[in-house]
């Protein structure tokens, strides 16, 4: 028996995830022996372009991409290796793979940008260069369906003379399935200039999760013969094969080459862990850089949603997956080209903000529009319905639901940015079912579905109640979206439904909040039910009717003219959690929608007020979310930056996460930075309040003074403030210094299910 090659990597893969999970994060903001830009996240995203195509990187307390197993976001392995052979000597650059006399290549830098996560290896006397590229392409639902992603690899002379060089990388069947256990198949075939492996379940099981994982999809592992063709059609440069990990790696090791033959025992995934390599001999090697080296992986369902059955957008442009991913992989170049211009797009917007912030939003990119799928249904003749597109998208981690409204309005706010017609896509599928009447609340459903990817909706009405919440995210979504566009035909079409909800808005909008549990008279909530009102008052304005406009605006001053007395204590000094209760505060984070939309019904001393009451909070880890529990959230934080009265008050909101290292995980406890279970969710897509404002918006916030990041993006000094403290007592706290702070740990291993890889090279 062929002992496998991942036993030592599985444990401590698993002493890794235990560490993430069980320790504060503060033990995560740890010094790394390589250069680091602009700092060492959590976890480096490889390849995330869905739910289910999400593969990271955790580099724990310095692990280097070639020391753990990349990850799917719930924390099983997704089986992904790497060498490179200079003049007979391997050395491994990802993956921990243990193979007798395999060396592992020395990890000098590590950088990611919104689209990219590239590190820099030396190889004995070759320095390596691999770039993980998971495209974000906002403008083309065709192109933005695709799930699948590239990694690419060149080589260099490091000391001038020229060696030889060969590469290689495999994928596991791991990524079929979130059962070890579960019996795959396989198969290689070279069709179009491309070698193509894929592995599936051999009993498929639809619209099926198991540790989130997909159980239907097939994974596709190929490679592309770009230039060098013989007249055969095959290249003797590249060589392919399938087989035990340790089996297929030794011979890759022993002649820098595979064999180009298909293990035929079928098997479970854990048996002798079947992987699918190919390699590449680059030949010699000068100090000038090599061609690329490009592999795709990928993940493909069809139908891919539960909603009257649809599939992913490219299928219109496609007949089959493997015509899609050959596209993919002939693209490289000019997808390359959109992404480094879309990556410096946000890098620049955002420095014109902070340096930290730029890299809060640049790590949050490819985690927001990982967790959604484009989608199409069939017209009644077969061909697709591309006149009606829907973007779904999964509760990652914290429910599964397919949609959480609460979580659609923070993730729409980088659709905003990016493309706002992403948000008109993302809500109609929610308007469209509830316009059916087989919901039978007269409020908005918290979500379409209990479980991803089973958008079967809730027609017992027994979904989690969030009503109020929901009617006015509902309502305040699909007014930006016709603001941002000019587009009033979904409101219009729907028109009669925002009536419904904000009827409901109008006799309810003091009921609980139930985020943190639930909360009588709630402040926050209140907020939010006066800006969907609002809200509504400037849909019917838009549509023409400016009598019911004004009707609807004067019912909601009135409301508010109530709330704001309940809520501002007695001192004048704050708005309280609940009303009356003088000794209680939250993050009034529900204001920032006031200013997404432009209603600005909040009055100016109320934001002048809560930005001097919140600069006196500020602990080790930011603020809490509110007095009854010492728990916030890193999207909150961010919109409430977005209102605060002078810049200073607003960026150290954002100094947080600079300092944090740990920008995706977005519930924590802001005493001890210790993680509250959520990784890897959508809403870090609220990361970009700031750039989905108008910029008319952003300049109301003066310049405050004190210290601003540096170019570096750190601050010079902590600066010490008085005031209350998180729970409500009057005292000195430390605002964060960046030398040494950490946010809250999320552990994010990630899932991938339908891998295509594929070698390109120029």
């Amino acid at each position: 028996m062929v002992v496998s090659s991942r036993s030592v990597g599985f444990f401590n893969t698993l002493l890794l995830v235990a560490q993430l999970v069980f320790l504060p994060l503060v033990l995560c903001d740890v010094k790394v022996p390589w250069e680091a830009v602009p700092f060492t996240p959590h976890a480096f995203p490889l390849a995330v372009r869905s739910p289910y195509l999400s593969t990271w990187y955790i580099p724990g307390t310095g692990d280097g991409l070639n020391k753990v197993w990349p990850t799917f976001w719930a924390g099983q392995i997704t089986g992904w290796a790497g060498f490179v052979r200079v003049d007979g000597k391997t050395y491994s650059f990802l993956g921990a793979s243990a193979v007798d006399g395999l060396q592992l290549a020395t990890q000098t830098r590590a950088e990611f940008t919104s689209t990219q996560s590239k590190f820099q290896f030396t190889a004995g006397p070759v320095t390596l260069n691999v770039t993980f590229f998971s495209p974000v392409e906002p403008n083309d639902p065709v192109k933005q369906s695709m799930p699948f992603s590239y990694m690419s690899v060149t080589a260099q002379s490091a000391d001038g003379a020229a060696h030889a060089v060969q590469v290689y990388s495999d994928i596991s069947a791991e990524w079929a399935s979130g059962d070890p256990a579960s019996l795959v198949n396989w198969q290689t075939t070279t069709t179009n200039g491309a070698i193509i492996h894929s592995t599936k379940r051999q009993v498929p099981l639809s619209f099926t999760e198991i540790k989130d994982q997909t159980e239907r999809t097939p994974i596709f592992l190929t490679f592309l013969h770009a230039l060098t063709i013989s007249t055969e059609g095959t290249d003797t440069a590249v060589t392919w094969q399938s087989g035990a990990d340790k089996a297929v790696r030794t011979l890759f090791l022993a002649n820098g080459k595979l064999d180009s033959v298909q293990d035929t025992n079928f098997r479970a995934v854990n048996d002798q862990f079947v992987v699918f390599g190919i390699a590449k001999d680059l030949g010699q090697v000068s100090s000038t850089p090599s061609a690329k080296v490009t592999w795709a992986v990928g993940l493909v369902r069809d139908p891919a949603v539960q909603y009257i059955q649809r599939s992913l957008y490219f299928f219109s442009a496609f007949a089959t997956a493997e015509a899609a991913l050959i596209s993919f992989l002939k693209d490289f170049d000019a997808a390359l080209t959109r992404g480094n211009s879309f990556d410096a797009k946000v890098r620049g917007d955002a420095s014109k903000i902070s340096p930290d912030y730029s890299a809060i939003v640049d790590l949050s990119v490819r985690q927001a529009f990982g967790s959604i799928e484009i989608t199409l249904a069939k017209n009644a003749d077969g061909t697709f319905n591309t006149g009606d597109p829907h973007v779904f998208m999964k509760e990652i981690s914290s429910s599964g639901n397919v949609y959480v409204k609460f979580s659609e309005f923070i993730v729409e706010l980088i659709f905003s940015y990016t493309n706002p017609v992403f948000g008109k896509y993302l809500i109609e599928p929610l308007l469209k079912y509830q316009a059916t009447g087989q919901y039978p609340n007269k409020f908005a459903s918290h979500d379409l579905g209990a479980h991803y990817p089973n958008a079967t909706g809730h027609n017992d009405g027994k979904d989690e109640a969030m009503p109020l919440e929901e009617s006015a995210n509902m309502l305040i979504m699909a007014l930006h979206y016709a603001q941002k566009t000019n587009d009033n035909t979904q409101l219009e079409k729907y028109r009669a439904l925002f009536d419904q909800w904000n009827g409901f808005l109008i006799q309810e909008s003091l009921a609980p909040d139930d985020f943190l549990g639930k909360q009588a008279n709630s402040t926050n909530l209140a907020l939010k039910g006066l800006i969907g009102m609002r809200a509504m008052a400037e849909i019917e304005g838009r549509l023409g009717d400016t009598g019911q406009k004004t009707n609807l605006t004067t019912i909601q001053s009135n409301i508010q003219t109530q709330v704001l007395d309940l809520a501002k204590a007695k001192d004048g000094s704050h708005l309280m959690l609940p009303y009356g209760n003088e000794t209680s505060w939250g993050l009034t984070y529900n204001m920032y929608a006031d200013r997404l939309i432009g209603t600005n019904i909040i009055p100016q001393e109320v934001l002048q007020m809560q930005t001097k009451w919140y600069s006196t909070l500020f602990g080790p880890f930011g603020i809490p979310l509110d007095t009854r529990s010492t728990k916030t959230k890193t999207d909150w934080m961010i919109w409430t930056s977005a209102f605060m009265t002078d810049t200073n008050t607003r960026d150290l909101f954002i100094q947080v996460y600079g300092l944090s290292k740990q920008p995706l995980g977005d519930f924590y406890d802001s005493q001890s930075g210790k993680p509250e279970g959520f990784k890897a969710r959508p809403v870090v897509g609220g990361h970009f309040a700031l750039l989905a404002l108008d910029p008319a918006q952003l300049t109301k916030q003066t310049n405050g003074g004190g210290n601003l990041p540096n170019s570096s993006g750190t601050s010079n000094t902590g600066t010490t403030t008085s005031g209350t403290n998180t729970n409500g007592n009057t005292g000195t706290t430390q605002a964060p210094n960046s030398a040494g702070r950490s946010l809250g740990t999320t552990d994010l291993s990630i899932t991938v299910v339908f891998l295509c890889f594929v070698v390109l090279w120029a």
